[in-house]
């Protein structure tokens, strides 16, 4: 009786011993299986980041290869002002995101137009040392700054706007009094001034002088004392030379879309889709004057006497044919926009020829 209950107790410590042992290896196997999972769901992670991290880097490396922009490439664009600066920078903020480029505005304090020397050399080691803001557009009115006469390795890529010199002060000479749809409600420095541009150019005033032109030509000559002198004929040959040798393209504003149009077929890194931008978007075509009068004849004959005008109007005829010049390589579709022609060259009678490593 004594054994048969021996026996019994031994056989069900027996059995919760196998029942235990099973329970325990069965957590364990799950808790490895959940282990190897975790595992697995770690690896399946790291995997999909590095995975997209490289697919981001094969988007830009692809957009980079077909847009013939490096990584470090710098725009600067020293913006004349009253020709359509306005509308032009706001397609490169709206493209900026899309297309993988910075867009920086450059203010340079009280409204200067040149940098003392060693803001220029500042400037210069800024846009091109920094390097998390590359590919980069600056944009700012500021004339023209010679990075090599600096020792500075790297050019950016330089371009403008000009407009028919008269045209710009005119409109210059309203937008200080009655302000542009822009900034509808900032009063300008002459608000409440209601004299006409005639009235003004019929007393010989300040405001009108023709002095008040000289402009465009020192922009574009740069930060020689020469360049911000009016009339001076050595500042005009420097405009002209560094228009030709420095400067990608100087469009003209009368011309605004096809100077986008160059611009995109050249540069798409940076202009890619900007003509289509410009065609639909409500924010290309800004900053109009509030109100602005039509000079009268005797008014644009007494103007057009003056030296001033003269050498800034020589100016922009000359940006104008070199513009011009530029539009005839390319061609134009069937709505009569201007667009590039595709390569028009090709390789050949290349040596030595490659050989097979099988040969």
């Amino acid at each position: 009786m004594y054994l048969r209950g021996f026996g019994l107790g031994l056989y069900n410590q027996i059995w919760l011993l196998i029942t235990v042992s099973v329970f325990v290896i069965t957590v364990l196997f799950y808790e490895m299986k959940i282990d190897r999972f975790e595992n697995n769901r770690i690896s399946l992670e790291a995997s999909l980041a590095r995975y997209q991290k490289l697919e981001g880097v094969n988007q830009k490396q692809a957009l980079r290869n077909n847009s013939f922009l490096h990584d470090d490439a710098i725009i600067v664009y020293n913006r004349v002002p009253k020709t359509a600066s306005t509308s032009f920078v706001n397609i490169a903020y709206d493209l900026c995101k899309r297309n993988g480029f910075n867009v920086l505005h450059l203010n340079i304090t009280g409204n200067l137009h040149i940098m003392s020397l060693a803001d220029q050399a500042r400037f210069i080691w800024n846009v091109t040392h920094w390097d998390v803001k590359k590919p980069a557009f600056y944009h700012g009115h500021v004339g023209f700054i010679d990075f090599q006469r600096f020792g500075s390795t790297q050019r950016p890529i330089y371009i403008n706007l000009l407009r028919r010199p008269l045209d710009r002060l005119v409109s210059y000479y309203y937008f200080l009094r009655f302000g542009d749809n822009y900034r509808p409600h900032l009063v300008r420095r002459k608000h409440g001034d209601k004299m006409t541009f005639d009235e003004c150019v019929e007393q010989d005033l300040p405001d009108c002088n023709p002095d008040q032109m000289w402009l465009q030509i020192p922009f574009l000559c740069g930060h020689s004392a020469d360049c911000w002198t009016p009339g001076n004929a050595w500042a005009l040959e420097e405009a002209k030379r560094n228009l030709i040798s420095q400067y990608l393209v100087v469009g003209v504003m009368e011309q605004l879309s096809d100077f986008i149009a160059i611009l995109e077929a050249t540069l798409p890194g940076f202009f890619r889709g900007a003509v289509e931008h410009f065609k639909h978007s409500k924010k290309a075509h800004l900053r109009k004057t509030n109100q602005k009068l039509k000079p009268k004849e005797s008014t644009i004959k007494k103007i057009e006497e003056s030296r001033v005008w003269k050498m800034e109007n020589e100016l922009y005829e000359f940006a104008l044919e070199q513009f011009e010049f530029l539009k005839r390589k390319m061609t134009v579709n069937k709505d009569g926009e201007l667009i590039d022609k595709g390569q028009q060259f090709m390789y050949e009678k290349i040596s030595p020829k490659s050989q097979s490593k099988y040969s």
